[in-house]
């Protein structure tokens, strides 16, 4: 059974739980509860599984997850990017599940134009990336700067590690991000305890796609005033409190 208060963190596109760094542990000091950090399938431990094709398979493969590992719902969950995707399907599919969710730096259709969900000045670092002969470490440097305005140096060596051990295929890479294209969120919030969390410093998510989600869903917005995509990287601290005081 799960115990009461448990969060659940969900990461994006292509990465996995180790990519959550030190922010879990202190996290869960901090708000004295359990957290559980599982993969997607395609990601991480399970890189050899098949990413499903739709953000709505990849709910139903998060929590029968939860479930092989004997926990049982209600959850909270903690989600970014593609994460938070999973995260409101998963919300939708099963209203009995979730309690409260943060959603982080997401961007959903249809509040939001392609241009905004994927930022132009973005383009070109994918391009580079996905068109040229990078190496692993140009590849997650790469990353760091697209996603980071603090850009810690300090974690590229792990995260080239992590590439090297449980590497993404082509196949599921493509497969993560067609389900996240073509996924559309309900008209209205299917969770009354909901929290959108952005970084005004966000290069590869325009802002306004979570402004616009508020103002559709009516749930706060708390942004922070210089982070960037990955918000938990760039000021975990941040995140930790404005968590704990909105939970309670």
């Amino acid at each position: 059974m799960s115990e009461p208060g448990t969060w659940v963190l969900l990461r994006g596109l292509m990465r996995e739980a180790r990519h959550w760094g030190a922010f879990p542990q202190a996290f869960a000091e901090a708000l004295g509860l359990r957290v559980v950090l599982i993969d997607l399938p395609g990601n991480g431990e399970r890189y050899a599984d098949t990413s499903p094709g739709t953000i709505e398979g990849m709910a139903d493969a998060a929590r029968d997850a939860l479930h092989r590992l004997g926990l049982r719902e209600p959850w909270n969950l903690l989600a970014m990017s593609m994460g938070a995707m999973v995260a409101v399907a998963w919300a939708q599919r099963y209203p009995h599940d979730i309690e409260r969710a943060v959603l982080v730096n997401t961007s959903l259709r249809p509040f939001s134009p392609f241009y905004r969900r994927l930022q132009p000045r973005a383009y070109a670092g994918f391009a580079r990336l996905a068109l040229g002969k990078p190496s692993e470490r140009e590849i997650e440097r790469g990353i760091l700067q697209l996603t980071t305005t603090t850009r810690p140096e300090a974690v590229i060596d792990d995260w080239v590690a992590w590439r090297r051990e449980h590497p993404v295929s082509r196949t599921n890479a493509l497969r993560q991000l067609a389900a996240a294209v073509r996924y559309r969120a309900p008209g209205q919030a299917p969770l009354e305890k909901l929290l959108l969390l952005s970084g005004a410093g966000d290069a590869l998510v325009h802002p306004s796609c979570s402004e616009r989600l508020a103002a559709r869903w009516n749930r706060e917005l708390i942004v922070h005033p210089s982070a960037g995509h990955d918000l938990p990287l760039d000021d975990g601290e941040w995140v930790i409190e404005t968590v704990r005081r909105w939970a309670g």
